[in-house]
């Protein structure tokens, strides 16, 4: 039975490559149809030949990664393990495999944010948000429209946090609807950051994962960080500024309109949201379902669209959506 043993320099860098969790190789063996073992600074895989080139394919994926300082999750092994195994399915089935851009974990890896801190660089981990990313960079005002889990908030967080530290813009917003389109906040105690800020809780904690704790308060000292409730923006425009409107499935049609017309001169708006989470009365009323439908191929702005595949928390949370999406196409 063909076998190929492969060597690293080391029991370390090789352990980093399967993110020091014996039961992903298991993974691997059982997704591949082989026979996986390792012992200081060899791992060794046994079986039919196309599965045993596409375990080596995951190796070498997952070692160009880390040599290009990426950090193996077993998010990412399983990563390279899908595309081997999606490559290898087609082999088998005489079909010619197809290189998707960015189906490689390497390929992700290339893509960096906030590099150059103590922290570890931001990088996309799914081809969705790879081409997020791209569009960011390419685009005014991008979408981020899907369900929970994908990243598309904490990456908009990233891409700010970096034109911030690299001196492209002057500052950044956030805002998404709150209660009652802003009316009750009145009723709230304390000054308005304060009243705002649990609505705000995953970006602050998306920045606070990615900055050292010195730079999150250098930032926040000179105010280059502003919170505002959506409704609170009206009359406002914003230069030089990366304006984040999260949750925007809750704002309403007149809302939406109404921030998008806010942006200055050399300014970027990501828009993230979940249409299946909106809690207006009626649906139709979501500024977002308005946006997505008539702003569709217009200059400068794109969407991007994620999908249960795309969740990057614990595996079971992408099942969990997918069933929830099928029992809502049946009921229609």
């Amino acid at each position: 039975m063909p076998e190929q043993t492969i060597e690293f320099e080391s029991p370390h860098f090789l352990h980093s490559l399967f993110a020091d969790n014996v039961n992903l190789l298991r993974e691997m063996g059982d997704s591949l149809g082989i026979g996986v073992a390792t012992r200081d600074s060899w791992v060794k895989l046994q079986g039919e030949d196309q599965a045993v080139r596409a375990g080596a394919s995951v190796f070498e994926d997952l070692e160009t990664a880390r040599r290009r300082g990426g950090e193996i999750t077993p998010h990412s092994f399983r990563y390279a393990l899908n595309a081997a195994k999606e490559s290898m399915d087609m082999e088998l089935n005489e079909k010619p495999p197809v290189e998707k851009s960015g189906s490689r974990v390497s390929t992700l890896f290339e893509h960096r944010l906030l590099a150059g801190g103590s922290k570890p660089p931001v990088t996309p981990r799914t081809k969705t948000q790879l081409e997020y990313l791209k569009a960011l960079n390419s685009n005014d005002v991008v979408f981020g429209v899907g369900p929970a889990g994908t990243g598309k908030t904490y990456l908009a967080m990233a891409y700010a946090l970096d034109l911030l530290k690299n001196r492209k813009i002057e500052r950044i917003m956030l805002t998404r609807p709150a209660v009652e389109a802003g009316e009750a906040l009145g009723f709230l105690p304390g000054a308005l950051e304060e009243k705002v800020l649990p609505y705000l809780r995953p970006l602050y904690d998306a920045m606070n994962d990615m900055l050292d704790g010195a730079e999150a308060v250098r930032f926040a000292e000179k105010n280059l960080i502003e919170i505002a409730p959506l409704a609170y923006m009206r009359g406002r425009t914003l230069n030089r500024a990366c304006v984040i409107l999260d949750e925007a499935q809750n704002s309403t049609r007149e809302q939406m309109l109404m921030f998008l017309t806010r942006l200055g001169e050399e300014s970027t708006c990501i828009i993230t949201g979940d249409p299946s989470q909106i809690d207006l009365r009626p649906k139709r009323n979501s500024g977002l379902l308005e946006a997505m439908t008539i702003l569709k191929g217009v200059e400068g702005i794109a969407f991007t669209q994620f999908s249960g595949e795309d969740v990057v928390r614990h595996p079971v949370v992408g099942r969990i959506i997918a069933a929830y999406d099928q029992k809502r196409s049946e009921e229609g």
